[in-house]
């Protein structure tokens, strides 16, 4: 695993999404208050940015056209999308938020 320190837990607040770049990838970090989960900030659909929808629990929304993905897993949970989108291993420690890249 190739983690790198993305963020701290003071940049994530609880039900947003926050943007970071890691090993050449723009990747979404998104709070549900269970937990800080990273997906692909590119939406399968259109390639739009995700961290701009509205995050609400474990489901984040394209403002483009409205398809939704569940955070955790990158499963498309609606149309237009069908494809899920990349997901990241993270870690918390201390206040340190890390991504795990490869």
């Amino acid at each position: 695993m190739a983690w790198t320190t993305v963020a701290t837990t003071a940049e994530v607040r609880e039900g947003t999404a926050h943007v970071v770049e890691a090993g050449g990838h723009r990747i979404a970090l998104c709070n549900t208050g269970e937990g800080v989960y990273a997906i692909a900030d590119l939406c399968s659909h259109d390639d739009g940015p995700l961290d701009q929808g509205r995050l609400n629990g474990s489901q984040i929304e394209c403002p483009r056209h409205g398809a939704r993905f569940d955070v955790t897993t990158g499963k498309a949970l609606c149309l237009p999308a069908v494809r899920p989108v990349k997901t990241y291993a993270t870690r918390i420690d201390g206040d340190s938020i890390a991504v795990d890249v490869t």
